[in-house]
């Protein structure tokens, strides 16, 4: 057999070889190095047997497929680890991720004393450099082997593979694991390692399955490789919203309020407010009238929209069904208040499009296992709108949506910093949606359509579809890689079949309009947590909730301080005076750990020269400028929603 190798040469072989076998003969130093195998573009185990003719690239941890197998071998270790330590744990999953790995356990949850534990029974397996080795099961024999070892979870995952299935499993001493592979030969190749955390995750993802204990950790072939990770994780930790936000008072939460209902605090109410209202006028500049509707609703409209049936788990009811007369409901969404809305008049084609948005406060029942600072929450607030269209304004109008999201991400400064994704349907759960196959076909190939004449780069992703039609997701990651939907953007066929939404033609005949849901930057609270972690707590002018703090250098010069204060707010300028009785310098200091943009520094020459002496963010020390001046330029960077560049190393501050 002819085997073609990556850099193009041939190697010919008389019998069947292991990709082990096939590296070992390269060179004993690629088969040292070797993770994984890649064969005709698949990869492979490395005990997998080669038998004819095809191409071979021997994968290390260069090659990412090579490094998610050493990183899964390691999560194997972390599993024998945890057995040796607690024998009554009991075993569900354990994949590598992006960054690592993790495992999860049926136990209580783990301590930092005991990861450290944990760390150490690892090092002993690593040492000891068991063989890995992989055998196969029949179904029957692979549930009766991983039921004799009281895996219930392990047993679970067999049952739902096909009964003429041929089940694989790992073998390293006296640990055995289910497992698809691939893995590394050995245990001792596992170089450099560190368990990150432990936290709580349910089983299969679902809050109806148990609570497990889910244990992260990465692993590296170089331990300089790890440090440097270690030390990147370390400074993402002070960037994560859920830390920062708190330490700089923009947003806290209570254990008696609830999980998922945060408070914003005066900082963060003041940027949601300036975003909110930046929004608005941006949306009514475009064409589109405002609506304020309900925050509940009785039980029938959920059932019209078809929420009721297919989303009801996730909204908070209010009453009882079978026993109350009314049943309302909390609203998870503003499509059908703005429906009825529409329908308060017959509408011509000449009316079309109907642009309506609304700041909507929503509510969803989110588990309690997935809150997480300002991300995941149980009310918030959203930006969200709907059009009423005619099917030849379909891609104009979705452009348009497009366009704003777009214009948002910009001036936001995130346009770099996100991706895009059309979210189809799953033909084989056509249950779970509104529509014939061939009705999605439609409008699928149509948002398709728009978004290449647009020329956006985007992934296609099935079963991420809305029940009533595709959405163009605008996605995001936090500082821990964690991928959100920031803003979406959906073409809709069905619903306004559902709520006898209609139009009179030019014909003079009735038909059917299409809709388009869409955020313009998504919601509030979500949006306030990306720009914490982008610009960790250093917002741009615009955005700061105090742009400018004034600094009297003693008590004499309070009545200038104010004064300097009260034409800043006069001009629009959000301002602030120090008047506390401490050294000008720890004034200074607090105002750089609180993040200002500027700092005015006012004394007796300040005020016999009607100037301020300028500290900034961006370039330090400014010197002094005549106070109009200054007002000029900060009203401009307020008004240009500039998002200026630090020009200044930190210690020159």
């Amino acid at each position: 057999m002819k085997i073609t190798l990556k850099d193009g040469s041939v190697k010919e072989y008389e019998q069947a070889m292991s990709v082990i076998d096939i590296a070992s003969d390269i060179s004993e130093g690629l088969a040292r190095n070797a993770c994984a195998g890649e064969v005709d573009g698949k990869v492979v185990d490395l005990r997998t047997v080669v038998d004819g003719d095809c191409s071979l690239s021997i994968l290390t941890v260069s090659d990412p497929a090579g490094l998610s197998a050493y990183r899964h071998t390691a999560s194997h270790i972390l599993a024998e680890a945890v057995k040796r330590l607690y024998p009554q744990a009991k075993l569900a999953i354990g994949p590598s991720i992006e960054n690592g790995f993790y495992y999860d356990f049926d136990i209580p949850s783990f301590s930092r004393e005991d990861l450290d534990k944990i760390e150490g029974e690892m090092k002993k397996i690593i040492k000891e450099g068991a063989k890995v080795e992989r055998f196969t099961l029949l179904r029957e024999e692979a549930i009766k082997f991983m039921e004799e070892k009281g895996e219930p979870y392990k047993v679970e995952l067999i049952q739902d593979l096909p009964e003429d299935a041929e089940i694989s499993f790992y073998r390293q001493g006296e640990f055995t694991d289910l497992c698809a592979g691939p893995h590394l030969m050995s245990t001792k190749s596992i170089k450099a390692f560190k368990l990150i955390s432990s936290s709580g995750a349910y089983w299969r993802g679902s809050e109806k399955n148990a609570m497990l204990t889910r244990v992260y950790g990465t692993a590296f072939a170089k331990k300089e490789e790890m440090n440097e990770y270690l030390e990147y994780l370390a400074n993402i930790k002070n960037r994560d919203h859920n830390k920062l936000g708190r330490d700089m008072e923009i947003f806290a939460t209570v254990d008696v309020i609830g999980q998922g209902l945060p408070l914003l605090m005066p900082k963060g109410a003041k940027i949601v407010q300036t975003l909110q209202r930046w929004i608005e006028d941006e949306e009514e500049k475009r064409g589109y009238m405002r609506t304020k509707t309900p925050l509940m609703a009785k039980k029938d409209l959920y059932i019209i929209s078809d929420h009721w049936d297919h989303y009801k788990e996730g909204m908070f009811v209010l009453g009882n069904e079978e026993t109350d007369d009314e049943v309302f409901a909390l609203r998870p969404m503003t499509c059908p208040f703005q429906y009825y809305v529409y329908k308060q008049s017959q509408k011509s084609y000449r009316d079309l499009p109907c642009r309506y948005g609304e700041t909507s406060t929503l509510f969803r029942n989110e588990d309690s296992g997935e809150m997480h600072g300002l991300t995941r929450v149980r009310q918030f607030t959203i930006s969200e709108g709907h059009l009423i269209v005619r099917p030849d304004q379909i891609e104009e109008e979705f452009k348009g949506c497009v366009d704003l999201a777009k214009y948002c991400l910009t001036t936001l400064g995130l346009e770099g910093d996100v991706t895009y994704q059309m979210s189809k349907w799953d033909p084989s759960k056509a249950d779970h949606y509104l529509g014939t196959p061939e009705m999605w076909d439609e409008v699928e190939g149509m948002m398709r359509k728009i978004l290449d004449h647009i020329g956006i780069e985007y992934t296609e992703a099935a079963g991420e579809a809305a029940f009533y039609g595709p959405k163009l997701d605008i996605q995001a990651k936090n500082v821990y890689g964690k991928e959100d939907t920031m803003i979406t953007i959906q073409l809709d066929m069905f619903l306004a079949d559902r709520f006898d939404m209609s139009f009179v033609d030019k014909d003079g005949t009735k038909k059917r309009p299409y809709i388009i849901h869409r955020t313009s930057m998504g919601c509030y609270e979500r949006t306030l947590a990306w720009l914490i972690e982008k610009y960790e707590g250093a917002f741009p002018t615009w955005l700061c909730p105090e742009q400018v703090r004034v600094l009297p250098i003693s008590e004499k010069y309070h009545d200038y301080a104010g004064k300097v204060a009260a034409q800043l707010k006069e001009n629009g300028v959000l301002a602030t005076v120090d008047e506390r009785a401490e050294k000008i310098g720890y004034k200074i200091r607090e105002a750089r750990l609180s993040k200002l943009p500027y700092m005015l520094v006012v004394g007796q020459k300040e005020e016999e020269e009607g100037v301020v002496s300028v500290r900034s963010r961006f370039n330090g020390d400014e010197g002094q400028r005549p106070l109009s001046d200054f007002i000029d330029d900060i009203s401009r960077e307020i008004r240009t929603k500039e998002i200026k560049k630090v020009n200044v190393t930190e210690e020159a501050k």
